[in-house]
This record gives C-alpha cells, sequence and structure tokens, in this order.
C-alpha cells in the first residue's frame, strides 16, 4: 500500500455527503499546509482526513516580502497546498508560489496545490485580438516553473485552462454540495434558471440532478447606449426559482436576474453560487436587491460584512475536497466521485 497504511485494507465508507469513515488508522506520506488565505478551510479538511494540520510559518518581512519557514521534515512526504488565490489576490498568489519552492528545496516526493478559488480565471483569452494579457496562463505556468507537480481545484471558470498547464489538474465541482442542500430545503414548484447563456451548461447539470424545469436569462442590448433587456426563456410565473452560477463577484448579474424574474411573476428566488468574490459594492447590491437569499461555499473566506449579511449563507465544502485529496494521495480516480 503506497501512500496509506493500516491494520486492515484501506477503504474509505463513501456516502453522497462526502463524508470519510475513519477505517484509515495513519496516514504515512501525505501532510496537508496552509497559507493565509483560507486557513479556516484548510483545517476543515485535515480534521476529514483525521491528520494534523502541517507546520509551517507564513508571514511577510518588514519590507512586504513574504517569508516562508517548514517546521517541520517533509522530505519523501506527499504534499498537498490549501491556498486560494482570492483577495488580496497576488499576495496569495505569491505565498502560493514561494511555499512551492520551500517545500520543493525540501526535497517533497510531491507538490500539489489545492486551488479551491483559481483567481485570474476570467483572463483566459484575448477578445477581439485586443492587447491584453492572457493572465489565467502565466499563472499557471508560474506554478509550473515552481515545481508543483498537480493541481486541485473546484469549479474552474472556463474548463480549457486546464490546457494551460504542463501538470495533471483535476478540476472538481461543487454543484453537489449545491444540490444536497437545495434538497434539504424542500423548496415548492422549484426551477433552476442560469442567469445568462454562458451558464446553460452549469444550470442545466443542477436541473437535471434535481429532476426540475429550466429557464434561461438571455441578455440582449437591443440597441448602442440602450441598457440591456433581459429575456426570460420558460414561464417562472409562481415559481421558486434558483439562479445557479460558477462565482458571484459584484453581484449585479444576480441581483438584476432576480429582478427580471420577480418581474415575470416568479414567487421567490434564490441564488446559489461556488465562489462568493463579492468584491465591490456586492453587499449593497445584494441587501438593495429582490434576492430572498444568497447561497455559497467557503472555497473563499468571507468578508465580515458578508458574514453580517442577513441574506448570505455559507456552506462547507471542506469534506467533497478533502476525499479529493485523499484520491490524488491514493492514486484512485477523481472522476469517480461525479458518476
Amino acid at each position: 500500500m503506497r501512500w496509506f497504511e493500516s491494520s486492515r485494507p484501506c477503504h474509505f465508507l463513501y456516502s453522497s455527503r462526502y463524508t470519510l469513515s475513519r477505517q484509515v488508522l495513519r496516514v504515512s506520506k501525505m501532510m496537508v499546509f496552509t497559507g493565509n488565505a483560507n486557513p479556516d478551510l484548510a483545517r476543515r479538511i485535515v480534521r476529514q482526513l483525521h491528520i494534523p494540520l502541517g507546520d509551517a510559518s507564513v508571514g511577510k518581512f518588514s519590507d512586504g516580502e513574504i517569508s516562508i519557514e517548514i517546521n517541520e521534515n517533509v522530505r519523501g512526504k506527499d504534499v498537498f497546498l490549501i491556498q486560494p488565490t482570492c483577495a488580496p489576490t497576488n499576495d496569495n498568489l505569491m505565498e502560493l508560489v514561494v511555499m512551492a519552492d520551500a517545500f520543493r528545496r525540501s526535497s517533497a516526493t510531491r507538490i500539489t496545490a489545492v486551488i479551491p478559488y483559481f483567481g485570474y480565471a476570467r483572463q483566459d483569452r484575448r477578445p477581439r485580438s485586443a492587447r491584453v494579457a492572457i493572465s489565467a496562463k502565466v499563472v499557471a505556468d508560474m506554478l509550473t516553473v515552481v515545481g508543483i507537480d498537480r493541481v486541485l481545484t473546484v469549479d474552474l471558470h472556463a474548463d480549457q485552462i486546464q490546457g494551460f498547464f504542463d501538470i495533471p489538474v483535476d478540476n472538481i465541482y461543487g454543484s453537489p454540495v449545491l444540490v444536497d442542500d437545495i434538497e434539504d430545503q424542500r423548496f415548492e414548484n422549484l426551477m433552476i434558471v442560469s442567469p445568462d447563456i454562458g451558464g446553460v451548461v452549469r444550470a442545466r447539470a443542477v436541473a437535471k440532478s434535481l429532476g426540475v424545469d429550466l429557464a434561461i436569462i438571455d441578455k440582449r442590448r437591443e440597441k448602442a447606449n440602450h441598457s440591456e433587456v433581459m429575456h426570460i426563456i420558460g414561464d417562472v410565473e409562481g415559481r421558486t426559482c434558483i439562479l445557479v452560477d460558477d462565482m458571484v463577484d459584484t453581484a449585479g448579474t444576480l441581483c438584476h436576474g432576480a429582478k427580471a424574474l420577480k418581474e415575470h411573476g416568479a414567487a421567490k428566488v434564490y441564488a446559489y453560487a461556488t465562489h462568493a468574490v463579492l468584491s465591490g459594492r456586492a453587499i449593497e447590491n445584494i441587501e438593495n436587491s429582490v434576492l430572498d437569499e444568497l447561497v455559497v461555499t467557503n472555497t473563499i473566506p468571507l468578508s465580515a460584512s458578508a458574514q453580517s449579511c442577513p441574506r448570505i449563507r455559507q456552506l462547507d465544502i471542506g469534506p467533497i475536497v478533502a476525499e479529493a485529496v485523499r484520491r490524488i494521495s491514493n492514486e484512485e480516480s477523481i472522476s469517480a466521485m461525479f458518476r
């Protein structure tokens, strides 16, 4: 048995809620570390894996440079570094890069970057040959050059970003966590809604899992210098509508979508998203909207204002990430988690 040792054959009892069994008695090779981006999620992950969080000092020197020191032996270990590259994006990205270098120089056998939220993912192309950077590719090159062997991420904004890497990338889905919560709420007369044409595939998958109808919001600008008009494809009158997206940034799209749905007769409008970026005036937009509730996961930690907002509720994605980490370390299939 390569990565896990036990007094019995190594296997987990695996439920639909991604709860890990305690049948693994000792982990021999795997070690999990975290930067400063989301230590709470890292603690939840190691709690599911029944191992301690690795000891590392991650801070800054007086001039603002990143300071990293690994405080325990990682020679020959299978290291997992948990660090979403959320705001402050550049600081968190630099922490990830410098920590990876420290592990490589400390003779770790394999380094897997667990990036629950992959920053710069929306900068993945040059629209109309504009003179802009493809920053997602730049970040992929940085992570590869510094010595990271594998990347594990959640709900990449664009699946093709995996092709920017010359190392394996596992993109797992947050939808099982969202679907489980939707089922627990026991909504009546439910309908899933895609907030735009680009999110139809994601919303359709959720609707299929729940066995409910799908509606689509089609945003169009009828004339130049005129505001966008939202057309609703599907009958939402009297329905409980759930907008499904991969992330919520300024919340403008979701709030405008909620308004359009209510104007077309929707009884209730909720929004479910994996990544709570919540930048700019997002909290103000949500509080002033007709949106009944926004449900997000903890791939990104909530700010104090977001935590105090009664319309925002957070779900724990730790168990599903922990299961993916276990499977990678144990050389098991990731795709089997979602069949």
